[in-house]
């Protein structure tokens, strides 16, 4: 633990910021982004080296920091380690945006191996609820905070090539949904992520054109804008939101072409 971690919990202005994943990608973007004079900052991912590297760069900013390491499908440990973010500081922003995708989200000829569909469905959905649900008793008690879900706009149109991955990302988008409604009274909202192709290391690996890719760091602009918005919805970017909509009004058998059509390099 940092050791100016006590100084955050006796500065009432300074504010908050788990985030999960926080290692690479976007999470490592928004834990640069929001790391700020201002700023406690608990970041938690399963890479110690890499985490360590971006707490370091967190700190140069002029952030506290705190570095947890853990799975979020060990429901223990990510409890534990949440436990202990409370008690340095509460919660302000709580994002979850560890999730496994690429290469490893997507489905054979023959349909996805039972053994990477549970492991697809025990990250992207079950870890994020391991990731909120010990929180939540804190911040409702606290009367404020935002939780963030990033998900996928894979949750708003589900692709044939990546059944597993499709549903996780439409459960969590639902759970979001769900949570700000049921929590709204009590002072803390819910804003879930739906995005796009992100240059990130899961998009790398994919053998396939990316259309409309959004640098990480673009994205995390994108997504700290929407949260300081209060949307409870962002989905980036606009070419792929008009997409999403415009392909849900699609007859079943003409979407699937579509999207079949956009992945033959994959599937090859």
């Amino acid at each position: 633990m940092s050791g100016s971690s006590a100084s955050a919990s006796r500065d009432a202005a300074v504010r908050h910021i788990v985030i999960t994943g926080a290692s690479r990608g976007i999470g490592r973007e928004l834990a640069l982004l929001y790391a700020a004079p201002n700023s406690h900052l608990t970041l938690i991912a399963r890479s110690a080296g890499l985490l360590q590297d971006v707490a370091g760069l967190c700190r140069s900013r002029g952030a506290t920091v705190d570095v947890r390491i853990a799975d979020i499908t060990d429901a223990g440990a990510i409890a534990d380690a949440l436990e202990m973010a409370a008690g340095v500081a509460g919660f302000d922003l709580l994002i979850a945006n560890a999730g496994i995708g690429g290469a490893d989200a997507m489905a054979g000829p023959a349909g996805e191996h039972p053994d990477a569909a549970r492991a697809i469905a025990s990250v992207n959905f079950l870890g994020v609820v391991n990731t909120i649900a010990p929180a939540i008793a804190c911040m409702t008690r606290q009367g404020r905070g935002r939780i963030v879900i990033v998900g996928s706009v894979a949750g708003l149109v589900p692709l044939p090539s990546s059944p597993a991955y499709s549903a996780a990302k439409a459960g969590i988008r639902a759970y979001g949904i769900a949570l700000d409604r049921l929590l709204r009274t009590s002072g803390v909202r819910v804003t879930v992520v739906s995005p796009g192709f992100v240059e990130t290391d899961m998009s790398a690996s994919l053998s396939m054109s990316l259309p409309f890719l959004v640098p990480a760091a673009e994205a995390a602009r994108i997504i700290a804008s929407g949260v300081e918005r209060g949307s409870r919805e962002i989905v980036f970017p606009w070419q792929v939101r008009a997409a999403a909509w415009f392909m849900r009004l699609l007859p079943d058998r003409v979407l699937v072409w579509i999207v079949e059509r956009s992945q033959k390099k994959l599937v090859s």
